[in-house]
């Protein structure tokens, strides 16, 4: 099936390529009888037989009434919504269970129900946008679209994010010493903040932050990750994945039991990277 994603979004398939795949041709005179439509309104030449138009429901025939041209290097096309491709299969599959169908109309019956099985697996959208390569395209503008609203132009000044209790709560379920007068901490809960914190921000936003806040040759970074954040949609999120993370540990007695709640709370299997990390260097 020829498709195409326009500059608008909007998958099409060409309107030649529907007739096709039915295995319907659609001459001069399937074109007069299309006109001929009980309703008043024609129906393209895929869909045109008095014994189809009750299965039509009235969104389809106004949808196809408003073709789509689009233009190619080959030329100006003609195309259909993809998003109506099952609609329209539809209409030969209820007719066939309706036993309306004459002998000849048989055989497009049977290809409506091999696309529909197809696009079963596969919706019509995530397809086109496979085979075109527009999910790659499509990736990249979401992508563009999230760090817009999360990232901000501009360094915020510093301020507390963090509250004094997550770390508390944090150190009391990994049973590390806390010391509330003491900056100086265990060099894996920078680590650990991510895997809890930042990795939850939508997908790509973490990266954008160490891209923007690197390491430096000593070590560290020079800024907080929440200083990049926007104040009216980042910052929030992130105040508000704080939240919930000192809840789940302020609930839980031990390391193990949190990361129980967390796992069910956030979705995720397995135990954290960070206790890898730890498995090989042992924090006392």
């Amino acid at each position: 099936l020829p498709c195409a994603v326009l500059s608008n979004r909007t998958r099409v398939i060409t309107h030649t390529s529907v007739v096709k795949t039915l295995g319907r041709s659609e001459g001069g005179k399937q074109r007069r009888l299309a006109r001929l439509s009980q309703q008043g309104t024609p129906l393209p030449g895929f869909l045109y037989g008095k014994n189809l138009e009750p299965f039509v429901p009235n969104s389809l025939r106004v949808a196809l009434n408003n073709p789509m041209l689009f233009r190619t290097r080959g030329g100006v096309r003609r195309a259909v919504n993809a998003g109506l491709v099952p609609e329209i299969c539809e209409v030969w599959l209820k007719a066939r269970d309706a036993g309306v169908l004459q002998a000849r109309q048989e055989g497009i019956a049977r290809r409506a129900d091999i696309l529909m099985r197809g696009l079963a697996h596969v919706g019509i959208t995530a397809l086109i946008d496979e085979v075109t390569g527009y999910q790659e395209v499509r990736d990249r503008d979401e992508l563009n679209r999230i760090l817009e609203v999360y990232i901000a132009k501009e360094l915020l000044p510093w301020t507390k994010r963090f509250p004094d209790e997550f770390y508390e709560q944090l150190f009391r379920v990994r049973n590390w010493q806390y010391r509330p007068l003491s900056v100086k901490r265990p060099k894996y809960v920078g680590k650990l903040t991510n895997e809890l914190v930042y990795d939850k921000l939508p997908k790509g936003v973490l990266n954008e932050l160490r891209t923007k806040n690197p390491v430096t040759p000593k070590g560290y970074r020079r800024y907080k990750h929440f200083q990049f954040l926007t104040e009216d949609i980042g910052n929030p999120h992130l105040e508000k994945q704080v939240a919930s993370v000192t809840t789940l540990m302020r609930a839980s007695p031990n390391w193990a039991t949190f990361q129980r709640l967390f796992n069910r709370a956030f979705g995720m299997q397995g135990e954290f990277y960070f206790d890898e990390l730890e498995r090989q260097n042992p924090i006392p």
